[in-house]
């Protein structure tokens, strides 16, 4: 584990103590919920008359109910109170709730086990705006993916860990009368006591009035959320996650049993799969993503999810008796890993989706206005997993089999991705130029922390190939608006993702002064709007992998408005399929070698009144060394 691990956070009173108060809660939730489904299941006598299985939809609903009411309240809370002591004012409640839930199980009423099961689900409400508005708060943005990678992941192990816990204890002879209420409780007290450690979170919004409201609450939350498009986009994209999650997850029960041929242990094992997945998922995105919020994962992880969906669709073992089979005997049957290995899958492709949409929710929404963005997309995600249900039970009444309620959610999956991905080509151009790095080139970065955090920056750089933007985008911590010769912006496919990331074209005076004065103004304009800057100094692709003269266009930038200057220089490019190394470039196959080594180095800022063309050019030369 190096110094730059995700999980050096899990050490640091900053993440530490909200991660174990989080897994906490979601054991907790998890432990009373599974207890509860299953002693309704089982003890006919309970349900007072009802259908057990009318009792069960009926919890679920009641649980979710909260998130419809609420979400506008806990966004409001979370955004004009100090985090912390919201955070632990929610968990001195859950003691209360623990502590009714378990004199519900312990007296077996009904009613009263569903008032509880209501109130864990405020309780579940109230914190949501904080679990997510508290990372941005307390995390540098570097750390924000490999944060909610290991949030998810620990929701994900939790919740897991939670239903098999209070399913094993319930059906002990003691388990609804002493067990469960016992560990309920500690695990509040548990929680609690974890919160005690998390440490002051400034309010983001001290003067907020509080709307109690809950339909005109609601309609500012989605107000707030909007205005933002593809910060609202993302809260679509992860409700949709939601909805599809939601499609399977509520199948497993007969799945499992009608299909697979298999037992309550098998439908936990097709849980344990996904909830695996999912985890592996989400720590993988901070090293995919190079400790940055990409997006370029979210068009990845949704082709993925289609995919082994429509894989699992066409899945499973054939039965080879009547009886229902055990874990070990299904894991014995010929298909039975094609099927664990779908939903391993499908779960790592959704870490992949949703973690950065998480990231960039709490990257780009307004810092006074965050916690109301996180409770608009629970609001959502609470429709959208309804929407499932009612989908589902729709299709299933129609006749449709499980199966086939698969293969039309992976349908249905790359409708939306591929609409969603028309209305933000952001993701689609990040896909490419992520798939691009990511497939012929090994980047090694180094100094790219002198890249400026925030605030306007010139960089620069040589220019070796027709890729050397797509290089530098990816690799890059921020956003780059990138000045490049017109010729190169409208090459094909390349053009989608230099059109698409706010490149400049740029000409001569004597092709065209009109183009040329239109890029200095608009890259005035970007400075002057706090954004990043590159430019090639030189002009033009090198014809012989060495470093042309650099033009007197970096001057005349810093001349009107003077920003630091961010030397850099690319290494390894020369030679490479994009570059001009023995005649036109993209014509020689043979030197399209996939995971080619390259180097992308920065050095310190430079100070405007510091920047000459000479000067520049001597520190890149120099920064890119022997290594063209």
């Amino acid at each position: 584990m190096t110094d730059g691990s995700q999980f050096r956070l899990l050490g640091e009173r900053r993440f530490g103590p909200f991660f174990a108060t989080q897994f906490l809660g979601a054991f907790n939730d998890n432990v009373f919920k599974n207890a509860l489904v299953i002693l309704i299941a089982y003890q006919v006598t309970l349900t007072g008359g009802l259908r057990p299985e009318v009792l069960v939809n009926l919890a679920g609903a009641l649980f979710i109910l909260p998130f419809f009411v609420f979400s506008a309240t806990a966004g409001q809370l979370a955004d004009k109170y100090d985090k912390a002591r919201v955070i632990r004012a929610l968990k001195l409640l859950e003691i209360g709730i623990a502590v009714l839930g378990g004199i519900a199980l312990a007296h077996r009423s009904v009613s009263l086990l569903l008032v509880a099961l209501f109130l864990f689900g405020l309780q579940s409400t109230l914190f949501g705006p904080v679990k997510y508005s508290i990372l941005p708060r307390t995390l540098d943005e570097k750390e924000l993916v490999g944060g909610n990678g290991i949030v998810e992941t620990g929701t994900s192990i939790a919740i897991l860990a939670g239903t098999i816990v209070g399913g094993l204890l319930i059906a002990r002879s003691d388990g609804a009368s002493v067990v469960v209420p016992a560990l309920i409780i500690v695990v509040a007290l548990a929680g609690y006591a974890a919160s005690r450690f998390i440490p002051p979170v400034p309010s983001a919004d001290p003067a907020l009035r509080i709307g109690w409201n809950p339909v005109t609450g609601t309609w500012a939350l989605f107000a707030v959320a909007r205005r933002n498009r593809t910060v609202f986009l993302s809260i679509l994209g992860i409700s949709w996650f939601w909805f599809f999650g939601f499609m399977l997850l509520s199948q497993f029960p007969a799945y499992a049993k009608d299909i697979l041929g298999g037992n309550e242990h098998v439908a936990t094992l097709l849980l344990g799969a996904l909830s695996v997945g999912i985890g592996a998922g989400s720590l993988l995105c901070e090293r995919m993503s190079g400790h940055k919020v990409e997006l370029g994962l979210v068009p990845f992880g949704s082709i993925g999810l289609s995919l082994f969906a429509l894989d699992l669709s066409f899945a499973g073992p054939e039965r080879a008796s009547a009886a229902l089979a055990g874990a070990g005997a299904f894991l014995a049957q010929p298909g039975s890993m094609r099927v664990l290995f779908d939903l391993l899958m499908i779960g790592l492709f959704g870490g992949f989706f949703i973690v950065p949409l998480y990231a960039l929710i709490q990257s780009r929404a307004e810092k006074q206005h965050q916690s109301r963005v996180i409770a608009a997309n629970n609001v959502l995600n609470a429709v959208f997993m309804v929407s499932a249900a009612l989908v589902a039970a729709l299709f299933l009444e129609l006749g449709v089999t499980v199966p086939q309620l698969f293969l039309l959610t992976a349908a249905l999956n790359a409708a939306v991705a591929i609409y969603i991905y028309t209305l933000v080509p952001e993701f689609l151009m990040r896909f490419l130029a992520w798939l691009l790095v990511h497939s012929i080139y090994r980047v090694e970065k180094s100094g790219l922390e002198n890249i400026p955090e925030e605030g306007p920056a010139v960089l620069v750089c040589n220019h070796v190939s027709f890729v050397d933007a797509v290089v530098i985008m990816a690799a890059s911590p921020r956003p780059i608006r990138f000045v490049m010769d017109h010729h190169i912006y409208r090459t094909p496919v390349l053009n989608f993702i230099f059109r698409t990331g706010g490149a400049i074209p740029i000409a001569s005076a004597k092709e065209s002064p009109e183009t040329l004065e239109r890029a200095y103004d608009e890259i005035a304009k970007a400075l002057e709007a706090g954004q990043l800057v590159a430019i090639f100094p030189e002009g033009r692709i090198t014809d012989t992998g060495e470093l042309n003269p650099f033009r007197g266009g970096i001057s005349r930038i810093i001349e009107k408005t003077p920003v630091p200057v961010v030397p850099m220089a690319l290494r390894g490019m020369w030679g490479s399929f994009f570059s001009r190394k023995g005649g036109r470039a993209m014509s020689r196959l043979s030197q399209l070698r996939p995971f080619s080594k390259v180097g992308l180095v920065a050095s310190a800022p430079w100070a405007p009144a510091a920047v000459t063309p000479d000067g520049l050019h001597a520190e890149v030369l120099a920064l890119r060394g022997d290594m063209k």
